[in-house]
Parts: structure tokens; sequence; C-alpha cells
């Protein structure tokens, strides 16, 4: 049976007391080389004799975590502390969370991903804590969306805010938006729907990264000047395994103004081409495009996706040509189909076989070697293959006859054309 104190869970700073302790850190060492231990006078009774500084990065995650302890303690060891993770643990009390962070003034970042925070209500006095954040993780903590736009409300330079795992579905507007949010990182959802999507627009009016893989999102419905007014500095987008199915919505990424990086991969629309086309494809049908699923775009490659572009779509009737297509040639102008050249290796030859006054048409196989050759010349010269040498000539070439000396050799090493001559000459006694 577990003990009351593990069923509880253990405080902030009894991780940090056990963790960073004297007796872990018996030596003093300079300014930057890591935990400091500075012997004081410690408050009888106090949980650590000797004062320590703390790393400025802290990673206390999974380790039991459910409560605060005492904040004096959290003042004292994490005035310097600027990124916290604390994943992983057993915090579902917001009251206790806002204890650690209001004792932590220079807190930039946040990791609270994994602690079971469903259905639990933050209030507007304990979110005035976080102020001072401007990275914060939430994955997997099933936190309710009115407790995110409490957060983002709260943290006037909150930067780049991560909603994974959570199981939304749909997102509710803020009348009040978050002009410091670069990154916006929500994926493993289920946003299908474009129009709650369209909310982090308005939301967040300088996002400039947009991460929603794994949401099944249908399609993308708005119009040029709609995408354009809500997301007027969006760079990125991730919409990797996403539902999108027609060319449509490809083109309509067009419309995002600042849009230069994409990433689009197990989407339906792909799914029956090569991988070479589906690259081609989207890289012509995105010119603003300069970053392809992490790879780079270079003009070489815009250049050969784009000709292959027209010529893709060169025998589809006129209603079916995406307008791309129409750009593209106006560019180029209407291309004509690759020749098709066949650079698999010749399987066979046909040859003058020439053996003192007689000659013979043969077709011979060129992956067989030269004493396969001799064995096919036994039946049409009338000698034993340990009685003949052959020579070929290349009719091509104004080199004389090359001997086939090399039994194991395969007779298409030598380039055998059409037309091309092999002399059998009889040993002599």
């Amino acid at each position: 049976m577990e003990s009351p104190e593990h069923q509880e869970g253990r405080t902030f700073v009894e991780v940090i007391s056990e963790k960073y302790s004297p007796e872990n850190f018996p030596y003093r060492r300079g300014p930057g080389m890591g935990v400091v231990v500075v012997p004081t006078a410690a408050p009888q009774g106090s949980p650590m004799k000797d004062r320590l500084n703390l790393p400025s990065v802290l990673v206390l995650n999974n380790c039991g975590i459910s409560r605060a302890g005492d904040q004096s303690e959290i003042a004292a060891f994490c005035s310097h502390v600027m990124e916290l993770d604390l994943s992983h643990n057993k915090l579902q009390d917001w009251h206790e969370i806002s204890k650690i962070v209001s004792n932590i003034p220079n807190l930039e970042f946040l990791n609270l991903s994994s602690n079971p925070l469903a259905g639990m209500t933050l209030e507007p006095r304990c979110a005035e804590a976080f102020s001072r954040v401007r990275r914060l993780v939430l994955n997997n903590t099933q936190v309710s969306w009115d407790t995110v736009l409490l957060l983002t409300r709260e943290i006037p330079e909150l930067e780049e805010l991560f909603l994974c795992l959570n199981e939304y579905s749909g997102v509710s507007a803020s009348s009040v938006a978050c002009p410091s949010l670069r990154l916006l990182h929500i994926t493993d959802n289920s946003l299908q729907d474009w129009a709650e999507v369209r909310k982090f627009g308005s939301m967040f009016p300088s996002l400039d990264t947009l991460v929603m893989a794994n949401n099944s999102l249908a399609s993308i419905q708005d119009s040029k000047d709609i995408l354009q007014r809500l997301f007027p500095n969006l760079r990125s987008i991730n919409l990797h395994n996403s539902g999108l199915n027609r060319w449509d919505d490809i083109e309509k990424l067009n419309f995002f103004p600042k849009l230069e990086e994409v990433r689009l991969q197990g989407i339906p629309l792909l799914q029956t081409y090569t991988n070479a086309e589906r690259r081609s494809l989207m890289i012509a049908q995105l010119p603003s495009i300069s970053l392809l699923n992490g790879s780079v775009v270079t003009d070489s490659e815009r250049e050969d996706a784009e000709r292959f572009f027209i010529r893709y779509y060169l025998d589809y009737p006129e209603e079916e040509l995406p307008y791309r297509y129409h750009c593209l040639v106006n560019k180029y102008g209407k291309l004509e189909p690759l020749a098709e050249i066949d650079l698999r290796p010749r399987c066979h030859a046909q040859v003058e076989v020439h053996c003192e006054e007689k000659v013979e048409q043969l077709n011979i196989r060129l992956d067989q070697t030269v004493a396969e050759l001799r064995k096919q010349l036994t039946t049409v010269v009338q000698l034993s293959t340990n009685s003949m040498r052959l020579y070929y000539i290349d009719k091509s070439s104004a080199f004389g006859p090359e001997e086939m000396k090399y039994n194991t050799r395969a007779l298409h090493s030598y380039s055998i054309q059409d037309g091309d001559e092999i002399l059998v000459v009889p040993k002599t006694k």
C-alpha cells in the first residue's frame, strides 16, 4: 500500500532540496560552472541548512510534485531561474502552480505538460502570476480553452504557446487579442473545420508560425481577402497528416502574404503520386515558398518543377486545368513532351560472324559470357570451342579487332552494337 506522502505527491521545495542538496554538490565551483553551494546561517528548522544557487534552467520532470511548499524557500533559491520544466508531475491545482511561478520573478519558459489539469479552474488572481512568462507549454494537460484565453490575456509578452494533445475540437474567439504571440503549436487535436482555425488569426494577429499537424483539417475555406487580413504575418505553416484532398486548398496557401515555409506530408491529396511528383507539383503550385517539408527549394529545382507541371497537365481538358498552369505557360510557353529515352542496358545485338570465307548474321545475347558465345558459335562455324579465336570488331571505331580472350567476361562490357562484327579465326595445330 502506498504511503500517504506518495499518494499526495511531493512539494516543489522538497524536490529541489533533494536534487540540489549540498551532499550532492560538495564542491564550490566558479560562476557559469553550474550549481554553486553557498553555506549560510539558515533559520532553525529550514529544510536546507546550506543555501543553494540553483542553475537558471531547472528540469524537474516526473518528480511527483503536486504542491508548492514553503514560498519563502522558493523565492530564496529561484530568484534567477529563467526556465522551469515541471512536466509529468501531479500538479492539478492552479493555485499551487501560481505559488511556484509567482516566486520566480525572472521565469520566461514554463513547461507543465502531462500534468492532470482537466477541469481545473484558473482564477484571474492566480493567472497574474504567469505575467512574465514568454514561452508556455501545456501539452497533454486537457486544460480548458477558457483557461488558455485567460492566460493569453494575463501574459502580455507571451511569444510561444504549445497546446498539443488536448483534444480540442473547437475553440472560442477572444475579445482581447494577444499581439505578442509568434508561435502556436497545436498538433494532435481534433480541429477539422477551418472556421475554428480562422479564429487564431484574430486572436494572434502577429502569428508567424502555425503548427497544426495531425488535426484532420478538411479544407481551407476562406477567400484571398480574408486570409490576407487574418494572417498578415504568417511565415510558416505545418499541415502534416491533415485531411486536405483538393488542389484548390493548396492554391489558397498562396493567399497568405508572407508565407515562405510549408510542411504538407501525409495528406489524402498526395497519396496517389510518387515522391518526386508530389514535391514537383507542390513547388510549382507554391511560387513564394522557399522551404518545403524542411528542404530548401533552389532556383533550379523550382524551374524543373514548373516545367514538369506544364507537361504533367498537357493532356488535360481545358476546363480541368488549374489556374497555375496558365501562369506557367505564360512564363515558359507551351512545352512539348519530353522525349522518352530508354536507358536500360541492351539485351541483344545483331552481328555479322566472319569465319574464313563464311559470313552469317547472328542475334546474340549481351548478358552472356565469352565462353557462352563460343558454345553458340560452334554450330555456326563448325569448330569446337577450343579450336577458335574470337575477335570483336567495332564498326564505328578506328581501332582494329579486339581479341576476346577472357571466357568469363560479359559481352555487354564490349559495348557491342547492331552491325558490329565477330571474327572467328581457327587455331592452327
